[in-house]
């Protein structure tokens, strides 16, 4: 507390840690969004249903976004993290089992479970956000997400080898890459909960507190420090929540898109893995831009990007592999500028008494956006065509626009 030194040293080594943490529960987080929704197809024979793992593990990550908020404001970081991540763990093993069960009911429950770590994979976000300075926010939130890449990218391009892995061993090939979601989920709760330690959020919250009682005598910090500008909440929720039920609904059905055109098992691995690739790897300049340029101008970016993904996706031949990576590149890249410039706003309007707790319950709804585009998605696509659907979603970003209009006519964002 008394050391600015030592407080530098864990800034980067709870960086280091998420780093680790992330690349594990970016591998993890890809097996629902690659093969979920097929795996339901595969079991349940009906595509108006294919939107329903989807919305199942994101409502799930809803619940456990709430749960681990509150346990990390309470606890710290670590318990927090390293719940909701082996929670995810669990969730995946009971995925496989269902497939080998070819029970419908085991699978949806265990996806509800599974949810656990795709939602503490994005909480983990925040953990680097603790011990950084105004000026280092967006880019701490984005070192934690471009680590996601690594585990993001590699874990769709395993599709067919997890495939071929499963069959051997007696489980349908669907399933195999919750086998690679289950290890990856535990092990990144080992690493939190093994190595984060001193908790950043707990040391954070205890310098806070020194602080407060120093300059109580000269001002009135006290009631100061306990309030949230709830004007700022409510612009970077909005911003998340548009771009997550955008982000969604597309990309669940682009699987299952290109799999009724023909398209093999490793073609969708890869479109798939240029998507999450574009989620995560350019977040280390996004936050940079963030920092430097404004939360504002980048959320009517995200808001741009996502109109041109959207267009893209609904134009592409169903057989041109070339303009669905571009399509769910332009997707990914729009989700990230829009995730980012959120969850700065989010920590610029918090503190360390209301922080955790706040970002926990925005997860919560980003989590439950998520589940609404994925549950209509599927809906959508059967009874019009996946570039209707692409198509509304470019249109629904616009919304974008007027939430950043009114959030800076109310308090100056940037």
């Amino acid at each position: 507390m008394d050391s600015k030194e030592k407080q530098r040293q864990l800034y980067r080594r709870t960086l280091i840690i998420v780093v680790i943490s992330q690349i594990f529960g970016g591998a993890g987080l890809t097996a629902g969004i690659t093969v979920g929704a097929l795996l339901a197809q595969n079991m349940l024979g009906a595509e108006s249903f294919t939107g329903v793992p989807t919305a199942l593990f994101t409502l799930g990550s809803a619940g456990s976004a709430f749960l681990v908020g509150r346990i990390s404001q309470r606890f710290g970081r670590r318990p927090g993290l390293a719940a909701g991540f082996l929670t995810g763990g669990i969730g995946a093993i009971g995925v496989v089992i269902s497939a080998l069960m070819n029970n419908i009911l085991l699978l949806f429950a265990s996806l509800l479970i599974y949810g656990s770590g795709t939602a503490t994979n994005l909480q983990a976000r925040y953990a680097g956000t603790d011990l950084a300075d105004s000026k280092q926010r967006a880019t701490a939130v984005s070192i934690a997400l471009v680590s996601t890449t690594f585990g993001a990218v590699a874990g769709p391009n395993l599709v067919e080898v997890m495939g071929d892995f499963a069959t051997k061993i007696g489980v349908p090939a669907l399933a195999g890459p919750f086998i690679l979601a289950a290890a990856a989920f535990i092990l990144a709760g080992l690493v939190h909960l093994i190595f984060l330690r001193p908790d950043p959020l707990i040391v954070a919250k205890a310098i806070a507190e020194e602080q407060k009682i120093n300059e109580a005598a000269l001002s009135n910090t006290n009631t100061q420090t306990l309030a949230i500008n709830k004007q700022g909440v409510l612009a970077g929720a909005s911003i998340m929540l548009i771009t997550q039920i955008i982000m969604v609904a597309i990309m669940t059905m682009t699987p299952v898109h290109m799999r009724s055109h023909g398209h093999h098992l490793s073609a969708v691995g890869l479109v798939i893995g240029f998507h999450i690739g574009a989620m995560f790897l350019p977040s280390l300049i996004t936050g940079i831009l963030v920092d430097k340029i404004g939360r504002a101008k980048m959320a009517i970016a995200s808001s741009i990007t996502l109109l041109a993904a959207g267009v893209m996706a609904a134009i592409a031949p169903a057989d041109s592999m070339f303009v669905l990576i571009i399509a769910l590149s332009l997707l990914g890249l729009g989700w990230n500028f829009g995730l980012i410039s959120g969850t700065a706003l989010i920590v610029d309007s918090t503190n360390l008494h209301n922080r955790a707790k706040t970002q926990g319950t925005v997860d919560v709804l980003i989590a439950l956006s998520g589940a609404s585009g994925g549950a209509l998605s599927g809906l959508v696509a059967a009874h019009t065509s996946y570039a209707v659907l692409s198509l509304s979603g470019g249109i629904l970003s616009l919304l974008l626009i007027p939430v950043i209009i009114w959030s800076r006519s109310i308090q100056k964002v940037d």
